[in-house]
């Protein structure tokens, strides 16, 4: 015969539910929030780290300055940062149309790299055997032909094995860093793997010999907002990103669709290289790329894969490692302090992202409920 009992049923103390959605204003206004907390916690380990600020604290407003005059105190200053801000939103806007699409590509940086190597490889044995008008296009040429390429492997192996393209396309990044210092020891048979500024392949320079990387970027962010928002490959991209299953059943290619868009974010990436190779650097090492392939990951979320978002994204990013470095200089400090400043803010930034898509739910009273 059963028993009719009674049990308390206590909810967890603190359970996440996932948010339906929320305003714009006001998860852009969280943002900021986790950005000023971030740098009230940099200020307090500034302040118990930093021996200048122990003795002087009146200078705390001096350190938060020192994240705007780091990248806008002269003139020369204000323009390293829109052409850092330009080569790092390039890089960010060609992983776009893979993350739309869930390609967890991580392979920028090999993928730059790579269309730097491309340029440069033209540059070498073309400079001065042709006119400088056609050595910049064929070196632009190279460039995108070489980042399609290395976009192409891992998709190739995605669309017809089912590879883990996290893993693949971080691999290629250290391939093609093996593959430039194989170059280098060809085209440097001293050893020291030091190229050296080539004389030709040179980008003009209309007013500021930054101009051209600039507009080239903000050319991009306008074509790829329309291509990804308004174009029929767009639209594949966002439905198979969506689910795989509802692309099949409506009849797109999901193969096909992997296979070109990865082809265009590597083009993209080589672009990006083309514009460090010709717009600035005229040489090539292993470390050409600088690590942004790998930042260019973390803008490209932080602005939830929208281009036009990560213009603010991008120019937060390099604000903070200017900043970072005008620290290290104006205040004497340990070489990884300005890292951890920057490391703090960015911590916040992401958490914040936490708070923006999940909601906290705390234990209420306990129910009682009837158990047969």
């Amino acid at each position: 015969m059963r028993n009719d009992r009674k049990r308390e049923v206590r909810e967890p103390l603190v359970h996440l539910t996932r948010r339906a959605g929320m305003n714009p204003i006001r998860a852009w206004g969280i943002r900021i929030l986790a950005v000023v907390l971030g740098l009230l916690v940099c200020g307090i380990a500034a302040f118990l780290l930093v021996e200048k600020l122990q003795k002087n604290p009146e200078r705390i407003g001096e350190f938060y300055y020192t994240f705007i005059k780091g990248s806008f105190a002269t003139p020369r200053k204000t323009w390293k940062f829109f052409k850092d801000l330009a080569i790092l939103l390039s890089i960010s806007l060609a992983l776009t149309p893979a993350f739309r699409m869930r390609f967890w590509n991580t392979g920028a940086e090999g993928q730059t790299l790579m269309g730097v190597l491309g340029a440069i490889a033209v540059a070498f044995y073309g400079g001065g055997r042709m006119p400088e008008g056609l050595l910049l296009v064929l070196m632009f040429a190279a460039s995108l032909l070489c980042g399609a390429l290395w976009g192409a492997i891992p998709a190739l192996f995605k669309a017809r094995w089912n590879t883990n393209e996290t893993l693949f396309t971080l691999m290629m990044n250290y391939v093609a860093s093996y593959i430039v210092a194989y170059f280098l020891v060809i085209w440097v048979p001293s050893g020291s793997s030091n190229l050296g500024k080539l004389k030709y392949g040179k980008l003009p320079s209309f007013g500021h010999e930054y101009l051209v990387i600039i507009l080239v970027t903000l050319l991009l962010t306008a074509a790829l907002h329309i291509y990804l928002n308004y174009s029929k490959h767009g639209y594949e991209i966002n439905v198979v990103g969506e689910s795989v299953r509802t692309a099949r059943y409506v009849g797109i290619g999901v193969g096909k669709v992997i296979i070109r868009t990865m082809i265009l974010s590597g083009a993209l990436c080589g672009l990006a290289g083309y514009l460090i190779a010709a717009g600035l650097d005229q040489t090539i090492t292993t470390e050409s790329v600088g690590g942004q392939g790998f930042t260019a990951i973390m803008v490209c979320w932080l602005a939830k894969f929208h281009p036009l978002g990560m213009i603010l994204t991008s120019g937060l990013v390099t604000l903070l490692d200017h900043g970072a470095a005008q620290i290290s200089q104006d205040f004497s400090v340990a070489a990884d302090f300005p890292d951890v400043v920057v490391g703090i803010i960015l911590f916040f930034i992401i958490g914040s992202e936490f708070f923006i898509n999940y909601q906290l739910h705390f234990r209420g009273r306990g129910k009682e409920e009837s158990v047969k």
